[in-house]
């Protein structure tokens, strides 16, 4: 079952082409992530899907209601959060969250359980009384998530949720949307963070407004037309001069004082290039790795 659908979605700002006809699908339950850089168009596009913006040409549908027709049935249907922090710096979290209880139309006892069970389930309800602007950035980002959740939607709209907090709070704040996802939420989550997109069931990967590439983590990795080929040399300078000059290889790059390079799948030369490298004194040792998914967004780009 789908809870998100979308055909060939576009957002123009002028010329200016944001989102360029983009089509995708969200199953039920699924953790869906839209990976990408910076204006690459993943805020566009989910401001599309949540109703605050309206695409140009396109058609689609979120929890049932049409993107272009029923936008305000949209926004009372799913939960939602913003890039930027916007909630209210000069209430508390039970204010802000009471608040936004109201605005959805919760009656008072509802409102009461709904705001308990999510100060515990983010963990927050320590600082119930803390005024929203004395919290730490991770704080407010689990406020941020529990206003979006008050109202008990099945799908659950993030973009960037973990953009400015610190590793271990990106940790504990991916538990949390596991947790949603097994209670059957759908999550649908933008992020520039690779090792972020790692955790999703399927990732879309976006660049200048269009879809690249969509698939499982695994997949995208498995199925990338290239492979790369982790060199270990105490020589990595030099071998790095020397293998930028080999017609067979891709691209060269250091990843701390390792080199790897990206090769066709079918090449089969690595006792040529170490035999190479053996002739200008240095020795090293090449063996085949896994690609990352920073590997797999570079090389998708490369055709772009």
């Amino acid at each position: 079952m789908y809870t998100v659908i979308v055909n060939n979605i576009t957002r123009r700002f002028g010329d200016f082409t944001a989102v360029n006809a983009i089509s995708f699908s969200v199953s039920k339950g699924e953790i869906f992530g839209l990976l990408g850089p910076n204006g690459a168009g993943k805020s566009t596009t989910i401001k599309m899907l949540c109703g605050l913006l309206q695409p140009d040409d396109g058609v689609g549908t979120v929890a049932g209601y049409d993107i272009v027709k029923q936008q305000w049935e949209i926004k009372n249907s799913i939960g939602y959060m913003s890039q930027k922090f916007s909630l209210y710096e000069d209430l508390s979290i039970e204010e802000n969250l009471k608040f936004y209880g109201t605005i959805y139309g919760l009656g008072t006892a509802q409102l009461k359980q709904r705001m308990h069970y999510i100060m515990e389930i983010v963990d927050i309800i320590s600082h119930r009384h803390t005024v929203v602007k004395n919290l730490p950035p991770g704080i407010k980002q689990r406020l941020a998530l529990g206003t979006a959740l008050i109202h008990d939607p099945q799908i659950l709209f993030l973009d960037e949720p973990t953009s400015g907090v610190d590793p271990l709070m990106r940790r504990i704040f991916w538990d949390e949307i596991y947790k949603l996802a097994n209670e059957g939420k759908t999550v649908f989550v933008t992020t520039h963070y690779m090792d972020e997109a790692e955790h999703c069931n399927r990732i879309a990967l976006i660049i200048a407004g269009k879809i690249i590439a969509l698939d499982t983590p695994q997949n995208l990795k498995e199925n990338l037309p290239y492979k790369i080929i982790k060199i270990t040399t105490n020589k990595f300078l030099q071998a790095y001069d020397i293998l930028g000059n080999i017609h067979e290889i891709i691209e060269v790059a250091l990843f701390g004082t390792d080199i790897h390079i990206v090769v066709d799948k079918n090449f089969a030369s690595t006792a040529t290039i170490k035999a190479l490298l053996l002739s200008k004194g240095i020795e090293s040792k090449l063996m085949p790795i896994l690609p990352t998914l920073e590997d797999v967004f570079v090389m998708h780009a490369r055709t772009v």
